[in-house]
């Protein structure tokens, strides 16, 4: 009878869910949650294309009114039936099962898509300390007679010159060295740096979530802070830039006739 009672109560313990540490590990997950690299990237360029000021008040609205209640609830269900993405659906509604697959199939994407973007940033990140740096200038092997550096002074008298800009060299012929494929039928070789970094980076990302919210919560002390503080001082030293009150200006300011544009649909993407 008691090693019946050990094996139930084992059971009952091996379905227990981990939960989080204190509360303000579970805040900084949510707020890593909520804004991520495609808030910080994307967003911007889309409201400068589409109104400025005008753009950010109707983004506000549907935040209020589609937004956060589709957070609120996904959270609040999540919270209530402790289970994942898939389970939910089939407590809630069972029809709707295939749901909670499609879910993680995007995540899939998504992780894959995120992943290698910040792969190359790790890349820029390895490449930084050499000086000066590697997209300053136009001594490279990768560079094209076309390359122009970031503190060069030419003069367009020939509108037809195909010049380049040194960064955007770099990143097109160096990290991605787009010059050996021709397209779909060519992709060319393996970057063999690149993928190291994709490797590391998908290294990070196990030994973040292998225990769940035990280690998941230590990992959002870093991933929920450091990239406000960076913004932040980013922020601080763009207001100090000549002419940044102009651009802020610039980009602040309404235009209404912009929301007429089928381009705003893009705000939608911003709520995922």
């Amino acid at each position: 009878m008691k090693r019946l009672r050990k094996r139930l109560a084992a059971a009952g313990a091996s379905e227990e869910r981990l939960e989080w540490a204190n509360k303000v590990e579970f805040l900084l997950a949510i707020i890593g949650f909520s804004v991520d690299l495609g808030n910080v990237w994307r967003f911007p360029y889309i409201c400068y294309r589409n109104g400025g000021g005008a753009f950010l008040v109707l983004y506000f609205v549907i935040f209020i009114f589609c937004g956060l209640p589709l957070f609120y609830m996904e959270m609040a269900l999540g919270q209530f039936h402790r289970c994942g993405c898939i389970s939910i659906w089939k407590r809630v509604v069972p029809l709707f099962k295939g749901v909670g697959y499609a879910t993680c199939l995007i995540d899939v994407f998504m992780g894959c898509f995120y992943n290698t973007i910040i792969s190359w940033a790790l890349f820029y990140l390895s490449s930084s300390f050499k000086w000066p740096f590697p997209w300053q200038s136009c001594d490279n092997v990768w560079n094209t007679e076309n390359c122009v550096p970031d503190n060069a002074n030419v003069s367009l008298g020939n509108a037809s010159s195909n010049y380049t800009n040194a960064a955007e060299e770099f990143f097109l012929r160096r990290v991605l060295e787009i010059q050996n494929s021709d397209g779909l039928d060519n992709l060319g070789n393996i970057r063999w740096p690149l993928l190291l970094c994709l490797l590391v980076i998908y290294t990070i990302v196990y030994f973040a979530i292998w225990r769940g919210p035990l280690s998941s919560g230590k990992a959002v002390w870093f991933t929920a802070t450091v990239p406000y503080v960076a913004l932040f001082a980013l922020l601080a030293h763009s207001c100090t830039l000549p002419g940044s009150q102009a651009g802020i200006k610039y980009f602040l300011m309404p235009d209404w006739s912009k929301l007429l544009n089928i381009e705003v649909t893009f705000l939608l993407s911003q709520f995922y």
